[in-house]
């Protein structure tokens, strides 16, 4: 998969998490157009494709033809060592 660099400024860690969590809101296919109404503070459409080609890279969601949809599930067994406190 290549990546490509669309602006020479990074996303803050702050909008990469409201995008995150406005995609995994969303429940289903959303159209990029819709992401950008749906967030809370306006995103440059530059930052929000850098955001989108890391999210993809890092396999939390998965980008169409048709829009953007939140692919990635926890594992529940690593949430369970977390709680548990145990160090890998």
């Amino acid at each position: 998969m290549k990546q490509v660099l669309i602006s020479k400024h990074s996303p803050t860690l702050n909008t990469v998490l409201m995008v995150e969590e406005t995609i995994r809101k969303a429940r289903g296919l959303i159209k990029v157009a819709q992401i950008k109404k749906a967030l809370p503070k306006k995103v440059m459409h530059s930052t929000l494709l850098q955001i989108l080609n890391y999210l993809q890279f890092s396999g939390k969601i998965a980008i169409t033809t048709k829009g953007v949809v939140w692919i990635f599930a926890p594992r529940e067994e690593l949430d369970a060592l977390i709680k548990r406190g145990i160090e890998l």
